[in-house]
């Protein structure tokens, strides 16, 4: 294991006291990234010189005395669908990559902020998809266990993380794609509210439901690169004008309220999620939190799922399927196949049913401080293998991994998700989803349920020394 400091938070706060170089800690994650390739294969392109170019920037800056950012030195790596200036962008495709003139607001916001971008990490192709077992690049592989997928389609970026081959990553997430990987490889990922965080120079996928956030193995990590991530931007037409608070100190426990939302919770779930839900709702009650049982039957996954969105995939890939259809990876062209057969009556009819899930929601928040579910409804998907066993039936994978996220970016309200101390390969994991613009509070939420031991990131055996 490195002797350097594995947070973030950590990071940032010795380089800038002088007690340790910005350049020797990027240099040992780079060198730890390209150890780890052949298991994990996390990575799509790792930035060797340039990023160490970078790191030499920062400790100018400390040894001339000038604040070097709450991100001093720390190595984040993006999803490659990210634009990074001078840097190829694949976004996981078989075409040759583009090479931007300049970066997305995320990432220049991230350098500002003093992070240094060490690589690009692998994605489900086009990040259209839920394991990042990439037809043309290989699949990426889940730091708990090889012959698992990682989830996606952030999945290298989760990789990465858990890995402690970078200290943060940025993924995206329009229907769980920062979730499902922090839950499938046990850190905590940030999706935030729809216009929180520019989606300037980022791949899109379905531009109403994109969201670009944060993973991490702490919270206060997750919020210190939310933080510098988030905010107004003017060249991205979906981006909101408000203002973004910083989280407070963790609440105590018995001053939240969590609501349940019921049949949600009570869809088709493995055994094991189902009794760590349990086992952490009865921690929550136990520490003093208050647990109520919602009745909320419009808030449950269904067909219109897929309809309001595949349309604006459609609009995405159009001429690229019509041009170059036998450049997609089978998985993802299959779906495409299905992505231009939607009839429009039936795009119109799933929009009023976002609406509908959009207001049960955002209601059911007027009486709790946030919603709680499992994060995924299966946590072990095997590389390869398209059909996993859920109880007693046996289905595609997709479905059961998206089951508790993909609802959530219809209500365009902020989640988070965090691993609960709780045996498992990988450990189980929890989402909390929150109050529009309410990412301060969420974060807050979390940090507390580390405090009290309830959440917190364990170390995978498949990490580089």
């Amino acid at each position: 294991m490195t002797r350097y400091p594995q947070s973030a938070a950590a990071i940032a706060k010795a380089v800038s006291a002088g007690e340790i170089a910005a350049v020797e800690i990027v240099a040992d994650h780079l060198e730890r990234a390209q150890h780890s390739q052949d298991t994990l294969n996390a990575y799509t392109y790792l930035d060797h010189d340039a990023a160490l170019d970078s790191a030499a920037r920062i400790d100018a800056t400390v040894a001339a005395g000038t604040d070097a950012g709450p991100l001093a030195g720390v190595p984040i790596a993006i999803k490659d669908l990210i634009d990074h200036a001078g840097r190829p962008n694949t976004a996981g495709s078989s075409l040759p990559p583009t090479v931007p003139t300049e970066s997305a607001t995320t990432v220049t916001r991230l350098e500002r902020a003093g992070a240094v971008i060490i690589g690009r990490t692998g994605l489900h192709e086009y990040a259209f998809g839920f394991s990042s077992e990439n037809h043309w690049f290989g699949p990426v592989r889940n730091p708990w266990e090889p012959t698992l997928a990682p989830g996606g389609s952030s999945g290298g970026s989760a990789a990465a993380v858990a890995a402690q081959t970078a200290a943060a990553a940025l993924g995206t997430d329009t229907g769980g794609s920062v979730r499902v990987p922090a839950a499938l490889c046990g850190v905590v990922g940030l999706k935030v509210t729809h216009g929180r965080v520019p989606l300037t120079g980022v791949f899109p996928l379905a531009a109403s439901l994109d969201t670009v956030g944060p993973l991490a193995r702490n919270v206060a990590d997750a919020a210190v690169v939310y933080l510098a991530i988030a905010g107004h931007d003017a060249e991205d037409a979906w981006s909101a004008p408000r203002p973004v608070p910083s989280p407070g100190p963790p609440p105590p426990l018995p001053n939240i309220t969590l609501g349940v939302p019921h049949p949600w919770v009570d869809l088709p779930q493995t055994r094991e999620v189902a009794d760590a839900f349990a086992r952490v709702l009865e921690e929550l009650a136990d520490s003093g939190a208050r647990i109520v049982n919602l009745d909320l039957p419009d808030l449950v996954p269904a067909a219109e799922l897929e309809l309001s969105v595949y349309p604006e995939v459609a609009i995405v890939h159009a001429e690229r399927w019509a041009q170059h259809r036998d450049t997609y990876g089978p998985d993802v062209a299959n779906r495409l196949s299905q992505v231009f057969e939607i009839d429009p009556l039936d795009y119109v009819r799933a929009q009023e049913w976002r609406g509908r899930v959009r207001h049960t929601a955002q209601h059911a928040l007027n009486h709790c401080d946030a919603l709680i579910t499992p994060a995924v409804a299966a946590s072990r998907k095997p590389i390869g293998q398209e059909h996993i066993s859920v109880g007693t039936k046996v289905g595609s994978y997709r479905p059961h991994l998206s089951r508790f996220s993909a609802l959530v970016n219809h209500t365009t309200l902020p989640a988070l998700t965090v691993p609960l101390d709780l045996d498992g390969v990988p450990p189980p994991s929890l989402q909390l989803i929150g109050r529009q613009w309410e990412e301060h509070r969420l974060l807050e939420i979390g940090a507390a349920l580390e405090q009290a031991g309830i959440s917190g990131y364990r170390t995978p055996p498949h990490v580089a020394s």
